[in-house]
């Protein structure tokens, strides 16, 4: 079985030969530092480079992503053909920082000193009103420079080698706001000025929408699973009232899933950290078909729980090793135990995918990312 097969079989809700594994996403990849300690340890020759800024992820090599029978590759579309982006250094606060302006004008920012992620430094949006909205320089999501050579890159990966082709992340309708906004003031404009949010959300899905359509004109076709996502929800459960998920984030959410399921039959994955099983209907309802990353450590996100309850509708993608109290701490063998009790329940019956909650992060023992990945792969085969 190649590993495309593998994964739209388990996707599909069949047993597979055994569990798809994933690595080298925006939600799914490992931090440069953590990368760097891992491909040591393996004895492995890469020259790093990093796929994700703001997260500071590496590009996983190939000789590493073979190493962990990982099953997935990916591919992404850029910015826009006229952005000026880019790594800006400055001084402040007698500190070195790395800037980042990216194309809705938002600023992020990391201390040379610390080099572990960028946080916003600038939100664009901080001080404006509805009518400022209007006037607002927003990106143009259908900018064909962002989509140069992609349909080749894709086409490449389904015709030359046996992986599923996997997007990067994209659909971000709702965040993108709040990075614009700032967090603090656009939870203070949902209860106070909610008018003010639904005019910023428009223009975000109104990017995405034309986004997608040029993305799925390049490779909808050849895509096998497309990721788009949101956190809408926190370590105990939903970030905000739910009643406003309902009334002004899921409608824009609704619109732009059935749009893309309406263009292609790619598998769509949804993103969202955090105890998300408040709002597992409503993504079910918007049309999506997998759940990532299984935040398994929040409040009432128990893998027996979300398998018995959702898994004869929805695909677990992650949810294999909890990022927060196991991988970083635990040894070896313990990790291994941890993994092989998630695969187990995950697995049956199909609908899942493994990898580790999140992105793996810097300070990780590589010894535990080993563990993490050989666990596995050695319980992940389904009995003949």
């Amino acid at each position: 079985m190649t590993s495309r097969e593998r994964l739209l079989k388990a996707l599909n809700h069949d047993a597979p030969d055994r569990v798809p594994i994933d690595l080298g996403g925006n939600q799914t990849g490992i931090h440069r530092v953590a990368y760097e300690a891992l491909i040591k340890h393996l004895g492995i020759q890469d020259d790093v480079s990093i796929m994700d800024p703001v997260q500071q992820l590496a590009r996983p090599c190939e000789t590493l992503l073979e190493r962990f029978h990982v099953d997935t590759r990916y591919i992404a579309a850029g910015a826009a053909s006229d952005w000026k982006g880019g790594i800006v250094l400055s001084k402040r606060d007698g500190r070195l920082w790395h800037d980042l302006t990216d194309e809705w004008g938002v600023t992020w920012s990391m201390p040379d000193d610390q080099g572990l992620f960028m946080d916003i430094s600038h939100h664009p949006l901080a001080d404006a009103s509805i009518a400022d909205i209007k006037d607002h320089p927003f990106p143009r999501g259908d900018d064909p420079g962002r989509f140069d050579g992609l349909r080749e890159q894709a086409l490449m990966l389904k015709n030359e080698t046996p992986y599923a082709v996997m997007s990067g992340i994209s659909g971000v309708v709702y965040e993108t706001c709040w990075y614009m906004r700032g967090l603090e003031q656009w939870f203070c404009d949902m209860l106070r000025q909610p008018q003010f949010c639904e005019e910023l959300i428009e223009q975000t899905l109104k990017y995405w929408m034309d986004w997608f359509r040029v993305f799925l004109d390049e490779v909808g076709d050849i895509v096998d699973v497309i990721m788009i996502g949101d956190d809408i929800a926190g370590q105990n459960g939903p970030l905000f009232n739910p009643d406003i998920y309902r009334s002004i984030v899921k409608p824009r959410h609704k619109k732009l899933v059935q749009y893309i399921r309406s263009r292609t039959d790619a598998k769509i994955w949804y993103h969202t950290c955090g105890s998300c099983i408040e709002y597992i209907p409503d993504l079910l309802d918007n049309g999506i078909d997998v759940l990532n990353p299984v935040q398994t450590g929040a409040a009432n996100m128990d893998p027996r729980v979300l398998k018995e309850t959702y898994g004869a509708s929805l695909a677990f993608w992650g949810g294999g090793c909890d990022s927060q109290h196991v991988l970083p701490f635990a040894s070896a063998d313990e990790i291994t135990q941890h993994v092989r009790k998630n695969v187990e329940v995950f697995k049956t019956g199909g609908g899942y995918v493994f990898n580790n909650i999140h992105n793996i992060q810097a300070g990780v023992p590589p010894e535990n990312i080993v563990a993490m990945y050989d666990a596995a792969y050695e319980f992940g085969f389904y009995d003949e």
